[in-house]
């Protein structure tokens, strides 16, 4: 049975996720190219870590190899956020959002190889069920193929930045990890928009953003990146990666109920659609109840062991 402190963690967990169903709304209400979105989200995040880490009076001191690491995943962070708003931009809000449901799948193949430990079934399993739904999304949808394929490859590298991170938040501050990481974040999305502004590849979407458009940015900066991010990463101390990125899985269904209330008919999809997130959301329920009953079996053949 779950102790109080760990019931309010994954409660805690659940609504970071609901902020996060709510990026890639912000990331259609601004007219902005994804790219200087992210630089903008990233460089005001970082100021605002760094403000809060100084006001803690903590230490932003890393060794080298950290510091290159978590410089190195903010290039990855960088990356996954473009894709994420450019398949907003092509797509809808909500084919974004059941793309991202891949993560569990990917965590569940890179988690093992990063850790050196064995692949679990079910962890398998449970990524599987939740790609069959991306697949009836998909089915139905294939109009939207193209933000489809954006939003695979941006859930594949949002495993890669969650395990990665997993790793780093066992021996360094949460606070410091993620500063870090928006400044690779901040220097990666600078290079980049120089050379889409450089080939056109922004299609002419303006880099000044209008006057509206700086309160999301900010909302994107502060309380998606600086409280959200650093939150999560801080409960990677007492959930696995795996879990994280599976309850991330519920990111489309609050996202999907977000964009059809500001949105209203442009966001409607398919039965089939609706269809598809529920097999994602059984693949998230299903993850706690099996694990909890392995563990007790497995405790039951401990204690019989010993008898």
């Amino acid at each position: 049975m779950l102790s109080s402190s760990s019931v309010r963690s994954y409660l805690h967990l659940h609504f970071l996720v609901m902020i996060w169903g709510f990026t890639a709304i912000v990331g259609l209400m601004v007219a902005i190219s994804p790219v200087a979105l992210v630089l903008y989200r990233t460089f005001f995040a970082a100021i605002g870590l760094g403000a809060v880490i100084l006001l803690q009076r903590k230490s932003f001191a890393a060794n080298r190899r950290d510091l290159v690491k978590m410089v190195a995943v903010g290039f990855v962070l960088s990356a996954h956020w473009m894709l994420f708003f450019a398949s907003a931009r092509v797509s809808t809000a909500s084919v974004c959002l059941a793309g991202m449901a891949t993560t569990s799948l990917w965590t569940s193949l890179l988690e093992p190889l990063v850790n050196k430990r064995k692949v679990r079934p079910l962890e398998v399993g449970l990524g599987i069920l939740a790609f069959a739904g991306l697949y009836v999304v998909f089915k139905f949808e294939f109009d939207h193929a193209l933000g489809l394929m954006l939003a695979l490859a941006s859930a594949a590298l949002a495993a890669t930045f969650t395990v990665a991170n997993s790793r780093l938040v066992q021996r360094i501050d949460a606070y410091v990890i993620t500063f870090f990481e928006m400044v690779g974040a901040t220097l990666f999305s600078l290079v980049f928009l120089g050379i889409s502004e450089s080939r056109n590849w922004n299609g002419g979407a303006p880099f000044v953003p209008a006057s509206g458009d700086w309160i999301w940015i900010l909302f994107l900066a502060f309380i998606c990146t600086v409280y959200a991010s650093t939150m999560a990463t801080q409960l990677m101390k007492q959930f696995s990666a795996y879990l994280i990125n599976l309850t991330i899985n519920l990111e489309p269904v609050y996202g999907i109920a977000l964009a059809f209330f500001i949105f209203g008919e442009k966001e409607r999809m398919t039965q089939e659609f609706y269809m598809g997130t529920l097999l994602i959301l059984l693949a998230v329920l299903l993850y706690p109840l099996l694990t909890s009953t392995i563990l007790k079996k497995n405790n039951r053949k401990i204690i019989e062991a010993g008898k």
